[in-house]
């Protein structure tokens, strides 16, 4: 198939996610004000809660097999090897760039953790929508790139709140360290912040109390935590159900008994791609504010995230493929290429606003990063189409 093509057909998702993160943005902005922070917050917490979670069952329920679970081992293989090679990325720039040291965490989070989940639930299923696409019939293609999705985003949000939730929390207790330092009349913090820090020095001071064995214990009740979380459940669900006949049978099909439950899930799960969108852009409004971090380091992250990861997702995929660990779907492939090209993980922005940590310089990140994504994305999209058609 033609390069332009296919550039064609990259790039129809791109454009369409950044005409609705427009929308969002000026929804967000002081002309409009529909999209408050307070509303996205609460928009959030209903995309993550039911949303997502109904997109996730529907499509891994309807789709998925027990041999699929099994032939698709190399995911989660794939996603610790783009958190590798970025965080040893991210760990050069910030020695070489020496940003705050309050920021490291986040320059090294950002590198590493990258969309696995919101944007490529946007992005897969439209190219497969597309007409001319090279993954075979439009319906079965959706129907494969939901589940393909699903998952990774299933065991994305379990690396990003492990590792790069530990990195951010590694930024917070060396800021909140540093201001009780310097003394409060001279870090110019508000009255909001001087009742936290004290709280959180007095935490961090306890855990370094806190013997081997206790340490252990709370870092697998965090992972557990995460395990919990509405979007991990439901895949596990779906995965249960779609591999397990009988279950399937019951819930899924035109004769199925229980088949209004897959009905109504489906419609709720309708409504995550234009939500999540919606919200994304709204965030991005944030990124105009004024941050500590270089210039050089943004466009460091960004020549990670958009052209040396993506170099080693192609090498990477393609050496899997041919030593045989890949089944022979291209469209399976080309997730886990894509996996290697998105921008970094939103949830990155809801941990920096948690721990009270670089949340400016966190924005300003997603601004460029996602603006920049609009055209790298649909260029690498092109190439690993092309590679795989």
């Amino acid at each position: 198939m033609a390069f332009w093509s296919l550039f064609l057909v990259a790039s129809t998702p791109s454009i369409q996610v950044l005409l609705i993160g427009l929308l969002g943005a000026y929804l967000a902005s002081g002309h409009s004000n529909i999209l408050t922070a307070s509303t996205r917050k609460d928009m959030n917490k209903i995309v993550f809660a039911v949303f997502t979670p109904s997109l996730m069952f529907a499509n891994l329920a309807k789709s998925v097999t027990l041999e699929d679970i099994i032939s698709w081992w190399f995911m989660p293989v794939n996603i610790a090897i783009t958190f590798v090679v970025g965080g040893v990325l991210g760990w050069i720039v910030v020695k070489i760039l020496k940003p705050e040291r309050h920021l490291e965490g986040l320059v090294m989070a950002t590198c590493s953790a990258g969309n696995l989940g919101n944007l490529l639930l946007i992005i897969v299923p439209a190219v497969c929508s597309e007409e001319g696409n090279p993954f075979g019939d439009r319906n079965s293609c959706s129907i494969d790139s939901f589940s393909y999705v699903s998952f990774s985003m299933a065991l994305g949000g379990f690396f990003i709140w492990t590792h790069s939730f530990s990195l951010i929390k590694k930024d917070s207790k060396t800021y909140h360290d540093a201001l009780l330092m310097n003394g409060n009349e001279n870090s110019g913090i508000n009255d909001k912040d001087q009742t936290k820090v004290p709280l959180l020095s007095h935490r961090t001071s306890s855990e370094n109390k806190l013997s081997s064995w206790e340490k252990l214990k709370g870092t697998l009740h965090q992972i557990a935590e995460e395990l919990m979380a509405p979007p991990t459940v439901a895949a596990f669900i779906g995965f249960f159900v779609g591999a397990i006949t009988p279950l399937k049978y019951l819930v899924i099909g035109d004769n199925a008994p229980l088949r209004v439950i897959q009905d109504s899930v489906q419609l709720l799960g309708d409504g995550t791609i234009p939500c999540i969108t919606l919200i994304m852009g709204g965030n991005l409004t944030r990124g105009f504010r004024k941050s500590l971090l270089k210039p050089m380091a943004i466009i460091s992250i960004i020549c990670a995230r958009y052209v040396i990861l993506p170099l080693v997702g192609i090498a990477v995929v393609k050496t899997a493929y041919e030593l045989g660990f890949l089944p022979h779907d291209p469209l399976y492939r080309y997730v886990l290429m894509i996996q290697f090209a998105v921008p970094p993980a939103m949830n990155i922005g809801t941990m920096a606003q948690l721990l009270d940590v670089g949340q400016d310089e966190c924005s300003v990140i997603f601004l460029w990063t996602y603006l920049v994504a609009a055209l790298s994305l649909t260029v690498w999209s092109t190439v690993f189409m092309s590679i795989l058609s």
